[in-house]
């Protein structure tokens, strides 16, 4: 029997592997519309995690990680040029 850590584990494991796959199909797609439609599922599906993600540290279930410092914010920033788009 699962308990409730367990499901709200599992989902949101499985949510942020839908947005995972959006993100593939949108780059992947031409069509504009369906690209437009897939952006809209995924921001629906970026809420729906917002919201689990709460539910899961309300109730003790998600630890995040210690915010970053200045330093290691600016060293990612280092890693990757300002001036160059992709």
């Amino acid at each position: 029997m699962l308990d409730e850590k367990t499901m709200v584990a599992d989902t949101l494991a499985s949510v942020n592997g839908e947005l995972t796959r959006y993100g593939e199909m949108i780059a992947q797609s031409e069509n504009p519309e369906l690209k437009q439609t897939l952006k809209q599922m995924r921001n629906q599906c970026e809420m729906s995690q917002e919201d689990l993600y709460q539910i899961a540290r309300d109730h003790h279930y998600y630890v995040p990680a210690a915010p970053a410092t200045k330093e290691e914010v600016e060293h990612v920033k280092s890693l990757f040029p300002q001036d160059k788009m992709f």
